[in-house]
């Protein structure tokens, strides 16, 4: 009997199956999590305690504001996580009638907890929930908050209402630091075997901006892709454009020589990268660019700035970042030079 007719699919049962190294290594403890230690003190501290109060964690993403929330419901719960936690992400449906209906039949459902414990709601990208969903929210963390207490997680913490912000402890994240990130990134790589040299390393930790789901997907990406962790392989998975030319660029303009920056500018537009990415690139590599004075820096990112503006409001032209790159190279020309 052939295999179409059994059912069977081509893939061979032996063959385990591998998760994303972002799942394969978050972490289960609060001890694991990188970054934000004063945070994650406090975080600890609650789960010693175990009186646990309701909670909102405010950050970007990709910094561990749902894997603190899940490792801290883990050592609150114990054996019990599985009956006694509800997660709502915004991918649910969180209008106002879930709010009514789930999580109030979740409050009011009677689990056997350890003692001194409460059932957790967990509420992810609370910031998209709708303003009647959070008003009749507000009135359900009143209600049951002898037995049940809420966790939200949100990128921004003013598009969470007021009244819900008293009633919650409010901790911020921070973006990762390179150090942390390069930490876990060396982690993740000896366990993998992972083949890498500094440039790529570098490269992962630039093109991730402290986002450490952002970084291990990259990581992840290239060695699939490349089979070894150098900068260019990198920045080919990421599209993104190489940090080499925009430096360049940028020399040419601390330089004033016009005709040098824009030969740079042309190669990377030639090579397809919209003005968006090369204007945030531009952006990145000046903010961390030591050879020039600090009152050039800023007088660089303020140019940056207006043009990034101009080109999220559809302007989004050559022409828009060759001006660009020319006040930029006005800045540091002498001024015989504009003498006709």
């Amino acid at each position: 009997m052939s295999s179409s007719m059994t059912g069977n699919t081509n893939r061979p049962s032996d063959i385990p199956y591998e998760l994303p190294w972002v799942e394969k290594y978050r972490p289960s403890v609060l001890d694991d999590v990188v970054g934000n230690a004063d945070t994650i003190d406090r975080l600890k501290v609650i789960a010693k305690e175990g009186n646990c109060p309701h909670i909102i964690i405010s950050g970007m993403p990709g910094i561990g504001k749902t894997t603190s929330i899940h490792c801290l419901a883990h050592q609150l719960l114990g054996d019990a996580y599985k009956e006694g936690v509800l997660e709502l992400n915004a991918s649910d449906e969180r209008g106002i009638d879930v709010v009514r209906n789930k999580i109030k039949a979740f409050a009011q459902k009677k689990v056997t907890l350890p003692p001194g414990r409460h059932k957790i709601i967990i509420l992810d990208e609370a910031d998209s929930m709708t303003a009647g969903a959070q008003q009749a929210l507000r009135r359900t963390m009143e209600i049951f908050s002898n037995t049940t207490r809420f966790c939200l997680a949100c990128n921004m913490s003013n598009k969470i209402i007021e009244p819900i912000q008293s009633r919650c402890a409010i901790l911020r994240y921070a973006k990762l630091r390179d150090q942390e990130v390069l930490k876990r990134l060396l982690e993740i790589c000896e366990m993998e075997q992972v083949k890498y040299n500094d440039d790529g390393l570098t490269a992962l930790i630039f093109t991730s901006e402290g986002d450490m789901r952002q970084a291990i997907n990259n990581l992840q990406s290239t060695h699939s892709g490349f089979g070894f962790i150098s900068g260019d392989s990198v920045f080919k998975v990421c599209d993104q454009p190489h940090p080499i030319i925009v430096q360049a660029t940028i020399r040419a303009c601390v330089k004033g020589d016009i005709n040098i920056a824009m030969e740079r500018l042309n190669e990377l537009w030639d090579q397809g990268y919209s003005a968006v990415d090369i204007v945030v690139t531009i952006f990145r590599v000046v903010k961390t660019f030591d050879e020039m004075p600090e009152f050039t820096k800023l007088e660089y990112i303020k140019e940056i700035g207006f043009t990034h503006m101009r080109i999220l409001e559809g302007v989004g032209t050559l022409i828009q970042l060759a001006g660009l790159i020319a006040r930029l190279c006005k800045m540091n020309m002498k001024p015989e030079l504009f003498k006709i």
